[in-house]
C-alpha cells in the first residue's frame, strides 16, 4: 500500500474514532480544507511535516501516537 493512502486511512479512522469531521479536523488544525482534502484524496504526494503535526493537533494527539500504528511499521522507504 503507498505511503499516502496509509496517512489517508489513518486520518479518516481518526476523525471516524473521534466522531469528528473533515471539516472539524480542518478547523481544529488550522489547516486548509483543501489542503486537508487533497491530502485524503491521496493527490498531494509528500505533505510537509508541518502540516502533519497540525492535523495531528487537531486530533488532540502526539505525532508518535498518530504514527504508532501497524500499517506504518510496514513502509519501506526507497532512497532515490
Amino acid at each position: 500500500m503507498k505511503e499516502q493512502k496509509i496517512l489517508s486511512d489513518r486520518i479518516k479512522y481518526l476523525c471516524e474514532q473521534k466522531n469528528i469531521s473533515y471539516y472539524i479536523l480542518a478547523y481544529r488544525s488550522s489547516v486548509p480544507m483543501t489542503t486537508l482534502m487533497h491530502i485524503l484524496d491521496c493527490s498531494t504526494k509528500n505533505p510537509g511535516i508541518f502540516t502533519i503535526i497540525k492535523i495531528c493537533s487537531g486530533l488532540d494527539m502526539s505525532v508518535s501516537d498518530f504514527f504508532d500504528a501497524e500499517e506504518f511499521a510496514d513502509i519501506e522507504y526507497e532512497l532515490e
